[in-house]
């Protein structure tokens, strides 16, 4: 009898043996001549092609160069932690080696520092070139875990971002001027230590989720997440004022449900908070049926004055990943960039799809034919004006070739063909978070 693989094995989930450099690569249409960077992403690719649970697996980094018009270059290689080089693993914060990590969910740029992230350990710092330069633990002041999911103000170039714990203080807020400096460390009372992995920030506010996926001991070397769905944990949002970091943090009751992403959050009049997120209505629990594990657009509206939460479903297609322009992080943006997905008779097709923040409609989707599947969308700006136009750019695996290939959409013409379509000559398999790293950077990276 043959084992049957687990799904993150499987297919485009399964990792890639192989670290490679190659040049030149072929291109179907015309990459815009203006522009010039890598389009890098992050993503779990076992070194052992083995493991317990995708989100597990050694961080390897994927990037396409272009510049003048052609696509320079692809490589990709492996985030050498110590988990990696040595086999070592960390358990949280308060003596173990928080350098031990798979540095495998997103990578980020800020104040000339290319990151790569995961919740549970430092980050690791890497090149441009994607070669390991080691963990990064801010000159020695950070203390904790780093989230995946940091912010860069765009008015201040300040990184906020949080770390959680398995033990108490469960939660620390951080902030780090945009030079790079870590400038505050703040303990966050909570009850429990949930499954907290974004965050959102606006122009005066910064908030939390602690929802109901909670700490939850498993066997050792069971490859099971170490979290479970608690009914009886209340759903909550924190918010804390940025001019007010050592102040109160006023919590409000939601509804029962989990957010792995936010899309974004801005601060609306009468002293309102407009959230926007993709959710869950629960993950990590035993019940599947009637429990959908799919996620969907959401604005939540959070009156302070008031002290309640207005939770508003926008749309009913499945999706994850958002992203906006990150020029706009924490301010109010009018685009949201979805990877979306839905089933037809011919089964799922994926698409990324465009939304009208303001009004929670739709404005455009691309849709992938022939069983093409894309990942995250990463937004491109085409000039200097936030919110304007530009292109969205994101690896698209085609299993009738077992490649993928680099697409860049015009932002703005998603029903349109590619404006451009990179051909590589592997495939990038299935993984988290990205960033066009352009080679002038810009306030937000």
């Amino acid at each position: 009898m043959t084992a049957t693989l687990p799904y993150f094995l499987a297919g485009n989930y399964a990792p890639v043996a192989e670290e490679l450099t190659t040049h030149d690569l072929p291109v179907t249409g015309a990459i815009p001549p203006g522009l010039a960077g890598w389009y890098l992403r992050n993503g779990p690719n076992p070194h052992d092609a083995a493991g317990g649970h995708w989100f597990f697996g050694d961080g390897m980094i994927h990037g396409v160069r272009l510049a003048e018009g052609r696509a320079v270059s692809y490589r990709n290689r492996w985030v050498r932690t110590s988990t990696l080089t040595r086999g070592t693993e960390t358990e949280g914060p308060h003596g173990e080696d928080l350098a031990a990590g798979p540095a495998n969910t997103h990578v980020v740029r800020h104040a000339g520092r290319l990151l790569a992230l995961v919740e549970s350990s430092y980050p690791y710092e890497v090149t441009a070139e994607l070669e390991t330069v080691g963990s990064y633990d801010f000159d020695g002041r950070l203390r904790t875990a780093m989230t995946a999911h940091p912010k860069t103000c765009p008015t201040t170039g300040e990184l906020h971002f949080f770390g959680v714990s398995r033990r108490a203080p469960f939660l620390t807020y951080h902030r780090a001027d945009a030079a790079g400096n870590l400038v505050l460390t703040r303990p966050i009372d909570v009850p429990a230590s949930t499954m907290m992995h974004d965050f959102s920030m606006t122009a005066e506010h910064v908030v939390f989720l602690d929802l109901p996926v909670v700490l939850t001991p498993v066997p050792p070397g069971s490859g099971l997440m170490p979290y479970r769905w608690d009914e009886s944990y209340q759903a909550r949002v924190g918010v804390l004022r940025r001019d007010d970091v050592y102040g109160e943090v006023r919590w409000l009751n939601v509804n029962p449900c989990y957010v792995f992403h936010t899309v974004n959050a801005y601060d609306d009049t009468d002293g309102r908070i407009v959230l926007h997120v993709l959710r869950y209505l629960r993950r990590f629990d035993d019940e599947q049926a009637g429990h959908p594990h799919a996620a969907t657009l959401w604005r939540c509206t959070i009156d302070l004055a008031a002290g309640r939460v207005h939770e508003e479903q926008l749309d009913d297609r499945t999706g994850e990943f958002p992203r906006i322009d990150d020029r706009r992080a924490g301010l109010p943006a009018r685009h949201g960039h979805i990877t979306t997905t839905r089933t037809g008779a011919d089964g799922q097709h994926g698409a990324i799809t465009r939304y009208d923040l303001r009004t929670g409609t739709t404005t455009g989707s691309h849709e992938f034919a022939d069983g093409r599947v894309p990942g995250e969308a990463a937004f491109i700006p085409a000039d200097d004006t936030p919110d304007g136009t530009g292109w969205l750019v994101s690896y698209v695996y085609n299993p009738a070739t077992d490649t993928s290939d680099l697409v860049i959409l015009d932002a703005e013409r998603l029903d349109a063909e590619p404006v451009a379509t990179v051909h590589l000559p592997v495939r990038v398999p299935f993984g988290f978070h990205g960033n066009w790293i352009p080679d002038r950077p810009t306030a937000t990276g």
